[in-house]
């Protein structure tokens, strides 16, 4: 069994969205609270916000993870929006958090790494 995800963020016919969540139900992940993107849209002032108490933050940019230690500083602005923001300007989607760590995007070895499974 996968540890829980906290607070999932996801649009709900987001192609990247139905992957996560299609692998969240193969390793019967289950999530505590889901925000739909369509309902509540997080701006980059409130998308930063959200790092409050996360030492890591792990982005996919294509096939790229990128991982950052927020423990020894948070990135720049402008790194972050390039990470965390998408094309509408808001919080990308998917973004889960888990424990003190967030992930915007979606890279099956890396949610597996994250979520402790096989």
């Amino acid at each position: 069994m996968a540890n829980g995800i906290e607070w999932m963020y996801d649009r709900k016919q987001c192609t990247t969205c139905k992957r996560t969540r299609a692998f969240l139900e193969s390793v019967a992940c289950q999530v505590s609270e889901s925000v739909e993107s369509s309902k509540t849209r997080f701006p980059p002032e409130q998308a930063y916000a959200l790092l409050e108490g996360i030492t890591k933050l792990i982005a996919t940019k294509g096939k790229k993870v990128l991982t950052f230690d927020l423990t020894a500083g948070r990135p720049d602005e402008e790194t972050l929006k390039s990470v965390m923001i998408g094309p509408s300007g808001n919080l990308r989607a998917p973004t889960v958090k888990v424990g003190t760590t967030m992930m915007v995007g979606f890279d099956e070895a890396a949610y597996k790494e994250l979520l402790d499974v096989a």
